[in-house]
């Protein structure tokens, strides 16, 4: 297979190259300029003429839950059930196909719409059968007593690190191992090609689902996953076992990830200074003590930890506890990682570079709120001119952080065009810019979500960029992005990913 194309990103220079990449079985086997294409042309090959659309070696999403867009799709679609009486009557066929006593659940449940028509009905219909029906963002959902009984959580608090009592039960329904491969052909159509997957404890049984896809040849993208410890303490045998059994091309255990703080908004971000409006250095303690008896562990046993930080506080936090783990040659010698990084101080970004940190930074995370919106989040929370330090993408890198791209997926889906509008334009939902000083050059946008992400992923000797010998992990987005402006890239989609060397998404 040729590709040719006036706008090749190779990773391994800043500049597009006009040529052209020669794959053979699932390995590059050359890649020149254009006038050194005819001798590869002339064996009988397949040839794709791509004009000037970008091509980038694959990119990799460093922070996604399938366990939390499996709820999007899982069990009875509510999407026009308005009334309880409605619900029992779906929930009832439902149990009827899967047998009495299983587990009954459901998507996209409308919550400004239902209407209770009697008290406790579900409870009557269902007093032993747990019943859980998710809206689709999955901020609330639609409970029995006999789940909230069973799975230890409610309404108001459904979040993932709440959920892990349920895993077991919606992970274990024949229809998961469809539902992981919709999700793995929604990636691939993004041009995502490699994720760093979040699990939870010792997986619930999703690693069985990625055994047997491996085995049977049947994975379009390669997965590093990691275990977040939420029902229980972190495992260091699980990751022993699991670093162990999976050795193969396209499955690897990548180590721990845990929450410390939470959201500026939510006033559950641990900052530097106290919160404008309350006068504290965060409303909710971080567990801390934990934290870093657990970092430590992980890292003793060559393990690398990911610590998903929003404030300054939590960040100082991190790069202190990092400074205490292995080095060599004062780099850290296990990959650990600061997820998210919404409000961070410049001194701690040049400690955390000096010593070769990793940040999973969410690009794409403007496109949430209006530009309005967070301003006025900055002048509520923060005060003063504090709001300079947020998404300080341009530090981090300046500092020698490998940055790198996740999604937090399902929070966002992976969108590489947005994620320039986003993080490259600084724009915000509503179009206008903030904090544009603080943002990422489109080449470095393209190498946060390749090259960056494979080295995150310890990849890098095999992917992340597009050179002769390494894998044929490889997409294709339908404008130059060097050359078109913030709107028209914005606009711009995946046309082509090839995974292994096959095409996996043709969208041209």
């Amino acid at each position: 297979m040729i590709l040719l194309s006036k706008t090749i990103f190779t990773g391994v220079s800043m500049e597009p190259l006009d040529g052209f990449v020669a794959i053979e079985g699932n390995k590059i086997k050359a890649v020149g300029a254009r006038e050194e294409s005819r001798e590869w042309i002339e064996k009988d090959s397949q040839v794709i003429d791509l004009g000037d659309k970008t091509v980038t070696a694959g990119f990799t999403d460093c922070h996604t839950f399938f366990t939390g867009y499996v709820l999007r799709s899982l069990g009875v679609d509510f999407s026009q059930i308005k009334t309880d009486k409605e619900a029992v009557k779906v929930l009832k066929e439902e149990e009827a196909r899967l047998g009495e006593g299983a587990p009954l659940f459901g998507h996209c449940f409308q919550k400004d719409v239902y209407q209770e028509t009697e008290e406790g009905l579900l409870d009557k219909e269902f007093p032993n059968t747990p019943v859980v029906v998710f809206t689709f963002d999955r901020d609330t959902c639609l409970m029995n007593q006999a789940a909230k009984e069973k799975y230890q959580f409610g309404p108001e608090k459904c979040y993932a690190e709440m959920i892990y009592r349920m895993m077991p039960d919606y992970l274990s329904r024949p229809d998961t191992e469809e539902r992981f491969l919709d999700y793995v052909k929604m990636l691939n159509e993004r041009g995502i090609t490699t994720i760093k997957e979040m699990t939870f404890d010792t997986s619930y049984g999703v690693t069985d689902i990625y055994e047997k896809l491996e085995k049977e040849n049947r994975l379009n993208i390669r997965i590093s996953f990691m275990s977040q410890p939420v029902g229980e303490g972190i495992n260091i045998p699980h990751g022993k076992e699991m670093r162990d059994k999976f050795t193969g091309e396209f499955v690897k255990f990548g180590g721990y990830n845990r929450m410390t703080d939470r959201s500026i908004g939510s006033g559950m971000a641990e900052l530097l200074e106290p919160y404008a409006s309350t006068g504290v250095l965060c409303d909710v303690p971080v567990e801390w003590e934990l934290i870093t008896k657990e970092t430590l562990e992980a890292d003793k046993n060559d393990f690398r930890y990911s610590l998903h930080c929003q404030g300054d506080g939590a960040i100082r936090h991190t790069v202190e506890l990092f400074d205490k783990c292995q080095k060599r040659d004062g780099k850290l010698k296990n990959r650990h990682a600061i997820t998210d990084l919404e409000y961070s101080n410049p001194a701690d970004l040049e400690k955390f570079g000096e010593m070769g940190g990793i940040a999973e930074v969410y690009a794409q995370i403007q496109s949430l709120d209006t530009k309005e919106d967070v301003l006025n989040l900055m002048k509520e929370k923060l005060g003063g001119d504090r709001g300079k330090n947020y998404w300080n993408r341009r530090k981090m890198w300046d500092a020698g952080i490998c940055v790198s791209c996740g999604t937090d997926l399902p929070l966002l889906i992976p969108d590489i065009p947005e994620a320039i509008w986003c993080g490259c334009g600084g724009h915000m939902a509503d179009g206008q810019t903030l904090n544009e000083g603080n943002m990422l050059e489109v080449p470095e946008m393209l190498l946060a979500w390749t090259k960056n992400g494979q080295y995150n992923c310890y990849n890098e000797e095999r992917l992340g960029t597009i050179e002769e010998g390494k894998l044929a992990d490889i997409a294709v987005i339908d404008a130059n992005v060097f050359t078109a402006s913030m709107e028209e890239i914005k606009k711009a989609k995946v046309c082509l990913t090839i995974s292994d060397g096959r095409i996996v998404y043709d969208g041209q």
